[in-house]
């Protein structure tokens, strides 16, 4: 799988301070590493190890302690938004010089414990160049049913039919599962330039069925608040516990 991962590495992390009033979310402790090198060891270990983090806050902090890569058996490029933070879609274009046409992305604060390789495969199969009814990219789901977060995704019969983070409907009983696969083409439906969310390039392909879905049946763990930081800490001590 010779697909380059973009990290989303860049946000103020504001929901946990003050825990990162001066530390980046992706140094945050968890059992004796920072959080990132959780995420590097679960894509190392499926031998996906061309990875660009896109930073902002503190994001010297990141690649002092993790450097090229290479102590962690992968290769590490970075892209910092600069003086201003251009929100999880602007940190994607500004690192188009480090990223294939095909690329796959996951949140600074996403810790997704399966195999990436049907996820991978399915986009590109279907994703088929200059076609115009093929996917431009790729959406993991899970049914939620409201229970992790709000679920903010109508999801049936293996068609996403729609996603809205900021005004979820009754109907919507899956959520974003924090794993996407972008094709650059996908971002001429947002704008050229500037900050802007990612959120809001996923519901411009959704209007012009652009984005397919892929289910997952893993919940996902996540460490973007206290609660879910507390979660994936025992989750990654129990695991170390078994191997012990």
């Amino acid at each position: 799988m010779k697909i380059p991962v973009a990290i989303l590495a860049g946000g103020l992390a504001t929901r946990l301070r003050p825990l990162t009033s001066t530390l980046p979310k992706a140094m945050v402790d968890i059992c004796g590493q920072p959080f990132l090198s959780h995420q590097l060891s679960l894509l190392r270990k499926q031998g996906l190890t061309d990875i660009v983090v896109c930073v902002g806050f503190e994001g010297k902090q990141i690649e002092s302690y993790f450097g090229n890569g290479k102590d962690f058996g992968v290769d590490l490029t970075y892209s910092y938004d600069g003086d201003t933070l251009l929100g999880t879609g602007g940190a994607l274009r500004q690192a188009f010089p480090f990223l294939g046409d095909v690329f796959m992305v996951l949140y600074g604060d996403s810790y997704l414990d399966i195999d990436y390789r049907p996820a991978i495969e399915a986009f590109l199969e279907q994703h088929q160049g200059n076609v115009s009814d093929s996917p431009l990219a790729l959406m993991t789901v899970y049914q939620n049913e409201g229970h992790y977060d709000q679920s903010n995704v109508l999801f049936r019969q293996g068609h996403l039919l729609q996603y809205d983070k900021q005004h979820p409907n009754a109907e919507m009983r899956h959520i974003d599962w924090g794993l996407g696969i972008l094709s650059k083409k996908a971002f001429s439906y947002t704008r050229n330039s500037g900050a802007f969310d990612l959120a809001d390039l996923y519901q411009s392909l959704v209007s012009s069925k652009k984005l397919m879905g892929f289910e997952v049946f893993t919940r996902f763990y996540e460490m973007g608040s206290h609660q879910g930081l507390e979660e994936l800490k025992a989750l990654i001590k129990e695991r170390k516990s078994d191997q012990a």
